[in-house]
């Protein structure tokens, strides 16, 4: 943890110019640095107007707004202040330069006063992981997720979990320590397996979501592939709406993976424009292809773009390394086909989803009815997200090894282990205080003592 000894103070606000700014300070020397710049300390959480002055000669600098908020009824759990001022380059550097010399002061480091906010028990892993999200979102679902993440969407009901551990821990390792005490009852091991194998029910039922809460974060991954000179990155920058690959009539211009994220209809989507599929001998468009088809394999949904006004039909064959994958055939350069009416928009069956579109790329016929076909596939797609709580891989990882935990203490169960049944309860629960950042061995006791009356 970071010393908590040192006061600290930063720019908390957008980059300069702006129209406010806002810097903070936080630390057992907040009141006085308080104190030496605006000659006082206003009333606890109530907004002041001051004048901000250098302590070194009495020059002031700024007039503004001033709040303090003493520990450990502040954002960090310890004493806070923070001054709202005018955002321009000169009076944010003067601040921060008469805060500089403040003995015991210094700047924060990236993320120290949410570190902080932390080792104060203000918010725990999952609160700052949903923080961060919530700063970085993009789309409203993004932002929806990241705030129900912040306000313990899988914080609070893992610690939830990890209390109904340690009671059934509890009764496990009284059983053990115990048995001699007249009030322990006898049959205590069953019933914690009962609860055991009812955590292990909601925990995998929280694991089952595929994946949703963690692509949210990242955006619905759609790859547009094909081959050569199909007209594929000129799909990417009609959806995208710029330019953001290069287009040319001569095949193999696009040899790298480029990546554009769209909001699509509040949801995020990662477009990628990958290089024409196709056998060839130069090494360069080889490494190409080869990306190409690892990216098409591993995407969620692959538009699969082809010449509709290449001799020898509209469609095409799809590449059989992606032949799995959900796939849309796209029937592009619409506006160079004579009888438009052979190559007009159908639908028919692959992994029971229409998936061919007649469009040009070019001119923007037929994109209206594919960007509505991607919003409802993205719609569809993130339409369990409402309910997922798993959103980082670092929490499905926990919760698979709290489930492999409890498989192991029910495993036991079955042949009567008691040491190994509480051995296992304990590192499921160790597990899912990781997940939160809240791990305390003395929790086993605790509730022993508070239950059992034990050493009375």
């Amino acid at each position: 943890m970071m010393p908590r000894c040192e006061t600290i103070f930063a720019l908390s606000s957008g980059r300069p110019p702006a129209a406010i700014a806002v810097v903070r300070i936080c630390g057992p020397s907040a009141r006085s640095a308080l104190e030496k710049l605006i000659g006082r300390v206003p009333q606890p959480r109530q907004a002041a107007l001051a004048r901000v002055r250098n302590p070194a000669n009495g020059e002031m600098i700024d007039e503004g707004l001033a709040l303090w908020f003493p520990g450990p009824r502040s954002e960090t759990g310890e004493d806070m202040a923070e001054l709202q001022l005018h955002g321009g380059h000169a009076v944010i550097a003067a601040v921060l330069d008469a805060l500089g010399r403040i003995e015991g002061c210094r700047p924060a480091e990236a993320g120290e006063f949410t570190r902080r906010a932390f080792a104060n028990g203000r918010l725990d892993l999952t609160a700052v992981e949903g923080l961060a999200d919530l700063i970085a979102a993009e789309t409203p679902a993004q932002r929806r997720q990241a705030f129900r993440q912040l306000k313990g969407l899988i914080g609070d009901r893992a610690e939830a979990w990890r209390q109904q551990l340690i009671e059934a821990a509890a009764l496990v390792e009284a059983r053990i320590d115990f048995a001699d005490e007249a009030d322990v009852p006898e049959d205590l091991v069953n019933p914690a397996l009962h609860a055991v194998r009812r955590l292990r029910a909601e925990i995998a039922t929280a694991l089952a979501d595929s994946g949703r809460g963690e692509r949210l974060r990242d955006g619905l991954v759609v790859a547009i592939a094909g081959p050569p000179n199909a007209g594929k990155s000129t799909l990417l920058n009609r959806l995208a709406r710029r330019e953001a690959a290069i287009v040319s009539p001569h095949a193999g211009t696009t040899r790298d993976v480029v990546e554009v994220h769209l909001d699509l209809d509040g949801y995020p989507v990662m477009l990628l424009d990958t290089a024409g599929i196709r056998d060839g001998t130069d090494p360069v468009e080889q490494e190409g292809v080869r990306r190409a088809r690892e990216r098409a394999a591993a995407a969620d949904l692959v538009l699969w773009v082809v010449d509709a006004s290449a001799v020898g039909g509209a469609r095409g064959e799809i590449d059989k390394n992606i032949a799995e994958s959900d796939v849309w055939e796209i029937n592009n350069k619409l506006d160079l086909v004579v009888d438009k009416l052979c190559t007009r928009s159908e639908s028919r069956s692959h992994h029971d989803r229409a998936v061919t579109f007649a469009i040009s790329a070019a001119d923007g016929t037929g994109m209206d009815a594919l960007v509505a076909a991607l919003a409802t596939y993205a719609r569809d797609y993130f339409s369990a997200t409402e309910s997922a709580i798993v959103t980082r891989a670092r929490h499905r990882r926990a919760l698979e090894e709290t489930v492999s935990a409890l498989d192991r203490a029910l495993s036991e169960g079955e042949s009567g282990r008691e040491e190994l049944i509480a051995e296992d309860l304990r590192a499921a629960a160790t597990t899912l205080g990781r997940l939160t950042g809240r791990v305390d061995v003395e929790d086993i006791l605790d509730v022993i003592f508070r239950d059992f009356c034990i050493g009375k």
